[in-house]
């Protein structure tokens, strides 16, 4: 989230923020709550300053009667009870005006986690389709056969059943068989080879995880219609971030280890809600997927390079899997709540005709660990790190990419040549 102190500030470098992601949201309300706030708690501190000055004079009085006399004792008595009586009547205005305050701040925290976060400069102006292509890389393969999307290869060599797994599962669930179970591992193994050796540190995480990890990283309350909730209120998690983030949630790290880089590999769920009709033909938008994520807690004054080390790690994969795509720095309108920058690899689908999304990397700045409360120490007090994160490889889609990228005209599929010896052999189907 926001501090605070930025938003009483600088509401109109705010305003221009809401503005630019196309946001109709009003800070009037915020400012006229924080305002009610700053009065609030400067009337419960003057309360409890005269609580305690009455206090002190009730027990001078009290030390000074045991030396008075019968009638002026009689009357220091008296006049005690009028202090007593006022106290009582302080306490219960300072009961309700504690009571409100609590209140108050519950209600502001609650509206400060519903601003999402400033973009950087250069992050583009407008919505979806402004979002400014960067560069190419590889070419679009040329067939010399009439090519077929991923779900009729797959089903042609009984590598994917979506029939069955609607039957188990309902609608959006897939199972893979065979060789694809095979490149799944094999992604995943050169995935994990490709970013530990950029300093990225393997992690299996917990895929249910409570709320405040949910709330901590930015999901809720915006994206809270895409989570699937236990009964109890946990969620299991739709992408390693949360639970990666989280884990130095409260913790003050210390400045010399920064940066942090990890690499969760784990089963990632979500509903979808909201796309129905979209992209219903087979894997590519699925309720249940794996992926390997790269998540940074690094120094404020690093995250953009840090961002940049993880994109080209991004890329590096693709283009050791032979994949054409491009890289697109998203606009302004388009940016997750959490996110100040984020770029997209887009993948070439022959069967769709176009660029899809494969994965993306954002830099968060402060605005998670603020929510999470993760700090490092400085000589001028404890300050907040910052998070950035992006995906190494989303498996389901990278499996579609390289079917339709790499298929062949006897209906089998090619292994790009950095998988073959963690799969054991060149052709899919054979």
């Amino acid at each position: 989230m926001l501090d605070v102190k930025l938003v009483r500030s600088h509401p109109e470098l705010v305003r221009e923020a809401l503005q630019r992601r196309g946001s109709t949201q009003s800070l009037d309300e915020f400012l006229a709550v924080e305002e009610e706030r700053r009065r609030l708690t400067t009337a419960v501190e003057e309360r409890r300053a005269t609580r305690n000055a009455v206090s002190e004079e009730v027990a001078r009085a009290k030390r000074a009667m045991k030396s008075m006399g019968p009638d002026e004792k009689a009357a220091a008595e008296a006049a005690l009870q009028e202090r007593f009586a006022a106290m009582r009547t302080l306490g219960e205005q300072l009961k309700a005006e504690e009571a409100r305050l609590v209140d108050i701040e519950a209600r502001l925290k609650d509206m400060l986690l519903e601003i999402p976060n400033i973009p950087l400069d250069d992050v583009p102006e407008g919505g979806e389709d402004d979002s400014v292509v960067l560069r190419h890389e590889g070419t679009p393969p040329a067939f010399d056969f009439e090519a077929r999307d991923h779900l009729d290869l797959g089903l042609a060599l009984d590598l994917i059943d979506m029939e069955r797994a609607a039957k188990v599962s309902g609608s959006r669930f897939a199972y893979l068989k065979g060789d694809l179970v095979l490149l799944q591992m094999a992604l995943l193994r050169y995935g994990l080879d490709v970013v530990t050796g950029a300093g990225f540190r393997p992690v299996v995480p917990p895929v249910l995880v409570r709320e405040e990890a949910m709330y901590g990283t930015g999901f809720f309350p915006t994206d809270r219609q895409q989570v699937y909730q236990t009964v109890d209120g946990d969620c299991l998690v739709g992408t390693s971030e949360v639970p990666l983030a989280a884990m130095h949630m409260d913790e003050m790290l210390a400045a010399e280890s920064l940066p942090l880089r990890y690499a969760g590999t784990s089963t990632c769920f979500r509903r979808e809600a909201g796309a129905a009709g979209k992209d219903t033909r087979g894997i590519f938008r699925v309720h249940q997927f794996d992926k390997l994520e790269m998540f940074s807690f690094c120094l404020p004054e690093d995250g953009p390079a840090e961002h940049e080390l993880i994109l080209s790690v991004e890329e590096e994969i693709l283009r050791g899997l032979q994949l054409p795509y491009r890289v697109v720095n998203i606009a302004a309108g388009d940016l997750g709540a959490p996110a100040a920058k984020k770029y997209d690899c887009e993948a070439w689908l022959p069967g769709q005709q176009r660029y899809r999304e494969l994965t993306s990397c954002s830099d968060c700045t402060d605005y998670q660990a603020r929510r999470l409360q993760c700090r490092y120490r400085t000589d001028k007090g404890p300050r907040f790190v910052h998070t950035l994160n992006g995906t190494a490889i989303a498996i389901g889609r990278t499996i579609v990419a390289i079917m339709e990228n790499h298929q062949r005209a006897d209906g089998t599929i090619a292994v790009p040549a950095v998988l073959v010896p963690y799969l054991g052999k060149e052709l899919l189907g054979a």
